[in-house]
């Protein structure tokens, strides 16, 4: 009997990958259907939906489910959900589908076959209002407000038999690790409590910091990396896997920690993505996860603890995952350590306040990083990256938001 938290609305994980001879008769059969490109975005959600990394859901959403999940917060049958999972197509393309249709679902990237889908539902949304419901503005700059408003014009909606996991397996190995295997693994620890540290970035000395307060609370941490699309400027996973190594190997007390990635684009929804977060973290067996400053955040969208407000604004049983709320953290010269806002009573001028924004300005532009920032270890991979960019692969970092404060 696994001692780790239940997958989310189900006693056993919901996925929806074929294998075998099922995979290899659908695969064939999907190559007689009509094809529907999906976004990098969809890509994303519908291997999610293949690894159970989205149980216990079994395809894309209905009008019903759109609505109660921008409005608030749950699915038509009542199930909690904070961002709506959502496939969508141009209107030509939709006219041209029946209800009931079986269609295959293609990557616009790559071209490969992804999935078939049997549509259960055709739905024009109003997309300025899901902007406001789920990223709280309409801002075409905001990155997240952009992928909404440049969706296809009608959602279709429907069951999917998931049969690719596109090139993560190949592209990062053992570091692509599905829910099913991080239980087992954490299982294999003898975990039962275990805290997912969301990044994107790769982490400086305030992302260990809170690291190891969980490791004082839970058996473990994963260190849970974003493989997906990020914005320009962002550093790519693989490097950010290789400092996050380094550091493990370097700062960390063996058995306390693992490292793996998972396949979403980032979305940028601040309170509601750090939702959407725990609630696929307790499909991968973690009892809780970090929440910090600015949690999914970008620019100055959110305030800097809206996403630990959240997590007290839905209902107590919403989630088994649970948040561990840390306040800023930062090095203080006084302290001579990391502390938080909780735990250090100097002034400003004796604090440096990290960020990953601020690292990765420093480093592109070749400037020098402040002693405490960030690992001499992670520094060195972090400029040999840097370095070996051509300029016209780079992007100017500009400090906004609470990133510049």
């Amino acid at each position: 009997m696994s001692k780790l938290v239940n997958p989310h609305g189900s006693n056993a994980l919901k996925s929806l990958l074929l294998e075998g001879k099922a995979l290899k008769s659908e695969a064939e059969r999907a190559k007689g259907l009509k094809q529907i490109k999906i976004s990098s975005r969809e890509t994303g959600d519908l291997i999610m939906l293949g690894i159970g990394g989205f149980t216990p859901l079994e395809g894309f959403m209905t009008h019903a489910d759109w609505q109660g999940v921008c409005d608030g917060m749950k699915m038509a049958n009542g199930l909690f959900w904070p961002i709506p999972i959502t496939l969508s197509t141009d209107k030509t393309t939709a006219d041209s589908i029946k209800d009931g249709d079986d269609v295959t679902l293609v990557s616009s990237e790559t071209g490969e076959i992804m999935a078939t889908m049997t549509v259960t539902e055709k739905y024009a949304i109003d997309k300025g209002h899901e902007c406001m419901m789920v990223y709280k503005t309409t801002d075409d700059e905001h990155p997240g407000v952009k992928m909404v408003m440049e969706q296809g014009d009608v959602n279709l909606a429907g069951p999917v038999k998931v049969l690719s996991q596109g090139d993560f397996p190949e592209k990062y190995g053992e570091l692509f690790l599905t829910p099913a295997q991080t239980r087992a693994l954490f299982e294999s620890k003898g975990w039962s409590t275990v805290a997912a540290f969301q990044t994107r970035n790769p982490m400086h000395r305030s992302h260990e910091y809170l690291a190891k307060i969980a490791i004082e609370i839970c058996d473990g941490v994963l260190i849970h990396s974003l493989l997906g699309k990020l914005k320009p400027g962002d550093i790519p996973a693989d490097v950010r896997a290789k400092t996050i190594d380094t550091l493990m190997k370097n700062y960390f007390v063996d058995n306390t920690v693992v490292q793996a990635g998972y396949p979403l684009d980032m979305r940028y929804a601040g309170p509601r993505e750090a939702l959407l977060h725990a609630l696929f973290r307790q499909n991968y067996g973690c009892s809780h996860l970090i929440v910090g400053r600015d949690h999914a955040g970008v620019g100055d969208y959110y305030g800097p603890f809206d996403a630990h407000h959240i997590f007290d604004e839905i209902p107590k049983d919403a989630l088994e995952t649970q948040p561990l709320k840390i306040d800023w953290t930062f090095w203080c010269n006084k302290c001579e350590g990391m502390a938080s806002m909780k735990t250090c009573p100097h002034e400003a001028q004796d604090r440096l306040l990290l960020s990953g924004t601020k690292l990765r300005k420093a480093l592109s532009e070749n400037a020098e990083v402040p002693g405490h920032f960030s690992r001499p270890e992670v520094l060195a991979i972090l400029r040999e990256y840097y370095a070996s960019m051509k300029d016209e692969e780079k992007v100017e970092v500009k400090m906004t938001g609470h990133s510049a404060k």
